[in-house]
């Protein structure tokens, strides 16, 4: 889903007129008020039923955390506008009068063009250790000139940016600190289960200390948001401005961190996503010790497995990650890996898609070798690769490409032949192809397997899918994309 970004406020929108929308840009208008005179540990505890509410509610457990929870206030440097211009949003905006000049906005001098730094958003974030360090969302500092915190009793602090990670939406801020800060801590998520309490508590709209409960709807969601995708779902109230503040158990350990809402209209509807803590402090850990976050890189793009691409290659079962590219010069081609090749575990690990793929290379180290199990040519085969490092201009460890997932009628292509082989000349409408994303300019490279370099090749190699009586043909496309693979069905051509 495109990404906008707009007064460190991102939107992540999708068909139906809805968007997911990161949470960490509010209207400066306030805080809370706590004390920081006293720590809070992973351990600390409340009174809870084994099923249902808990006895006396979340107040205990919430006044244990909330000293720990803070308000991200965030500089950048802005261009010129004019006095009682809106910048960043359009009429009728619920935010547009906090950006007003003159009496009812943030100053005076109607007209008059201003220029340089000033509070643009708010966000949330945590205390995570007593010497200072906070977890916050990468896109609430993003470009920020100048970031402070707020912590709940007023106090505040001025805090540096020791790392952002934009793959996983994750950022780790340090405040000096002469005393030693009120913090919580991680909890390993594995056994989080749907239906069980989550609390929220963070800085929505600039209301500092505010705090909402609700249950885990979901687990292991892919928003579109990045590679990384697995995020938990949650219907605990959170709208722009808790970007970055956490999500507790009953027992008040940090078991999300809010990133994003889905909505219609921009706000809650009861759908929130937040990092789950077992991603969010592995990454953490690294900005602490790095400044950066240090990912595996293996230089394939990959696919799904569908049901017609599983049919064609002999597969049983349509999972696992399909090979549609290998990049030159990458730790891919250099272990011997092809398109082609389908990828079903890494290390012994199983994995059933490609996003399983994505993250099993990123938790991996540079020079690490790890062993990856194949299906190739109708057989099964492992093979050892060393792994490389991400490197930093990449947008992903394994390049995604659209699925494989509609079957129509006829083949409906019209082919050419061009200096760089087989071209797609046409796609006939409302044809499988069509419907496969197959587009003029493509360059057919194989089909079933083998390499094409003339139309008199790709008539050959259909014609002999036809004759052992197969139901579709596999196609090796190239686009400006890169590549991919497309089964179309053959019976009715």
């Amino acid at each position: 889903m495109p990404r906008s970004d707009d007064t460190n406020n991102k939107s992540f929108f999708c068909n139906k007129g809805t968007f997911i929308a990161a949470v960490g840009a509010a209207a400066i208008i306030g805080f809370g008020a706590a004390s920081l005179n006293h720590p809070v540990s992973a351990e600390t505890s409340v009174r809870a039923l084994q099923t249902g509410l808990p006895m006396a509610g979340f107040a205990d457990m919430v006044e244990q955390v909330s000293p720990a929870v803070v308000s991200i206030q965030v500089v950048q440097q802005v261009p010129a506008v004019a006095s009682g211009s809106r910048p960043g949003f359009p009429p009728g905006h619920p935010f547009e009068r906090f950006f007003r000049e003159g009496p009812e906005g943030q100053g005076g001098n109607e007209g008059a063009p201003r220029r340089g730094p000033r509070p643009q958003a708010q966000g949330s974030g945590f205390v995570i250790s007593e010497d200072g360090y906070i977890v916050t969302n990468h896109h609430v500092v993003d470009k920020g000139v100048a970031v402070s915190v707020v912590f709940k009793d007023g106090t505040e602090a001025k805090a540096e940016i020791v790392g952002t990670d934009e793959k996983t939406d994750l950022a780790l801020l340090k405040i000096e600190t002469d005393e030693d800060l009120p913090f919580v801590s991680f909890k390993e998520t594995d056994d989080l289960r749907v239906g069980d309490w989550v609390v929220a508590v963070g800085n929505p709209f600039g209301l500092g200390g505010t705090v909402t409960s609700g249950i885990v709807s979901a687990r292991g969601r892919d928003i579109g948001a990045g590679p990384y995708d697995d995020f938990i779902q949650i219907d605990a109230s959170i709208n722009q401005g808790n970007s970055g503040g956490p999500t507790f158990d009953l027992s008040g350990n940090v078991v999300g961190v809010n990133t994003a809402i889905f909505s219609p209209t921009g706000g809650n509807v009861g759908i929130g996503f937040a990092i789950p803590a077992n991603v969010a402090a592995d990454v953490i850990a690294d900005l602490r010790e790095n400044g950066r976050v240090e990912r595996g890189w293996l230089g394939v793009a990959i696919q799904p497995v569908g049901p017609e691409i599983a049919e064609t290659l002999g597969l049983s079962e349509d999972e696992g990650a399909l090979i549609a590219q290998v990049v030159p010069g990458s730790p891919a081609e250099a272990g011997g890996l092809e398109p082609g090749d389908v990828i079903y575990s890494i290390d012994g690990a199983v994995m059933e898609t490609p996003k399983d793929v994505s993250k099993a290379v990123a938790a991996l180290k540079a020079g690490q070798t790890a062993q990856f199990n194949l299906w190739r040519d109708g057989d099964r085969q492992a093979i050892d690769v060393e792994i490389g490092a991400y490197p930093e201009e990449r947008q992903s460890a394994a390049l995604s490409v659209p699925a494989d997932d509609g079957v129509l009628d006829g083949l409906g292509l019209a082919l050419a032949e061009s200096p760089e082989g087989v071209v797609i000349r046409a796609v006939k409408p409302a044809s499988q192809a069509a419907e496969k994303g197959l587009r003029p300019g493509d360059i057919i490279v194989e089909v079933a397997g083998e390499p094409v370099e003339h139309l008199l090749d790709v008539r050959n190699d259909i014609a002999n899918a036809k004759e052992q009586d197969r139901k579709s043909v596999l196609l090796l496309v190239r686009s400006d994309a890169g590549q991919r693979f497309v089964a179309l069905r053959l019976q009715e051509t």
